[in-house]
């Protein structure tokens, strides 16, 4: 497939990825149709419509819902690429029923949509959006696998409805996707699988689950000390122009795990602002020591297990295959965090 070639769908349009997708096609002169849960939603829908105003006739917008069969038919229709963006990422303090607030969503969403696909012949490739926690379930898990690198080469086997509903719902949906992708030879499949997505937003109303983490950052509830847990992490303008590499380039298969491949810590992520920003004593300036951590976790929900599986674990990713076959340049991840602190710090502003 070549640069602007022709008409693409990216469900989630208006979600903190979808949004940047958007934007980055575009840019590229690519004809775009996105889906949005409602296009009465104006906060969540305005930065679309602003990009309409931008870039006159690129840009059409689909009321679609995840949960409804023959939802995505419309926006599909003349399409060649389907970017599968449209997923809840909610944090698990956010999680009030996994089957009902995440699994159901992501699965149905996935099945609804290849069920569109299957309806419109003219589709050649899904570019699917999953996370590296359908690579793995909790970071204990890594330690399991050669040499305790992440590498695409595993599947979350750990996680369930009850344990990391988010992680289990991202599994089961990217497997239904790939096992349709599997039983036929018309159009290609390729999974997108990044760590935890950062920087700015382009739509303030997002509920985006990595924006409510570092939301906690950023308002201080760690100034005492940073407790000892780190993250694969992703720019989203980066994981946005991994999907398109991963629909232009004709040799693009299988998994694409998209992260840095070295995690970042609460600590590395405020001592990297703290250097724009060394009087704001939010930002915790020490790391905090475990043992206050399992004593107090539970009263900020995290379960003894959790503390267990993710306390001062830290790895190395493997990203080589996104570097190596779809180009990807990573941000630094000081320009990241500022871009993302510089944005959420306008919006509160502006409220």
């Amino acid at each position: 497939m070549s640069v602007g070639g022709g008409t693409v769908l990216v469900t989630g349009g208006s979600g903190f990825v979808g949004s940047h997708l958007v934007r980055q096609l575009l840019e590229r002169d690519y004809r775009v149709h996105a889906t949005v849960r409602s296009l009465g939603n104006e906060a969540k829908v305005a930065p679309l419509r602003a990009m309409q105003a931008q870039f006159p006739g690129g840009l059409e917008l689909f009321e679609a819902d995840l949960l409804a069969e023959g939802s995505f038919d419309a926006a599909m229709d003349g399409c060649r690429v389907v970017f599968h963006v449209a997923s809840p990422f909610l944090m698990p303090e956010k999680i009030k029923n996994g089957r009902r607030d995440v699994v159901e969503p992501a699965l149905t969403g996935t099945r609804n949509v290849l069920a569109g696909i299957e309806r419109t012949p003219g589709v050649e490739k899904l570019v699917f959006t999953s996370t590296v926690g359908a690579v793995f379930g909790d970071y204990a898990d890594v330690r399991e696998m050669k040499g305790g690198i992440l590498s695409e080469d595993y599947v979350n086997t750990t996680s369930t409805v009850e344990n990391n509903p988010y992680h289990y719902a991202k599994t089961v949906a990217e497997r239904a996707a790939w096992d349709a992708a599997h039983t036929q030879d018309r159009w290609r499949m390729v999974s997108v699988n990044p760590g935890l997505i950062l920087g700015p937003s382009l739509t303030p109303a997002s509920d985006s689950g990595s924006l409510f983490l570092l939301d906690e950052l950023f308002k201080g509830y760690f100034f005492y000390g940073a407790p000892d847990f780190s993250f694969t992490v992703a720019d989203v303008r980066d994981v946005a122009s991994a999907h398109i590499a991963a629909a232009e380039r004709p040799d693009a298969h299988g998994r694409y795990i998209v992260a840095a491949s070295r995690m970042a810590s609460f600590l590395d992520m405020s001592r990297a602002l703290r250097q724009h920003f060394p009087r704001n004593y939010r930002l915790p300036g020490h790391g905090l020591p475990h043992w206050p951590v399992r004593i107090l976790g539970p009263a900020f929900g995290l379960t003894q297990d959790y503390i267990r599986k993710h306390l001062g674990i830290r790895f190395t990713v493997d990203n080589r295959r996104g570097v190596e076959e779809l180009g990807i340049h990573y941000r630094p991840l000081e320009e990241t965090l500022l871009d993302h602190y510089l944005a959420w710090r306008q919006l509160r502003e502006s409220r």
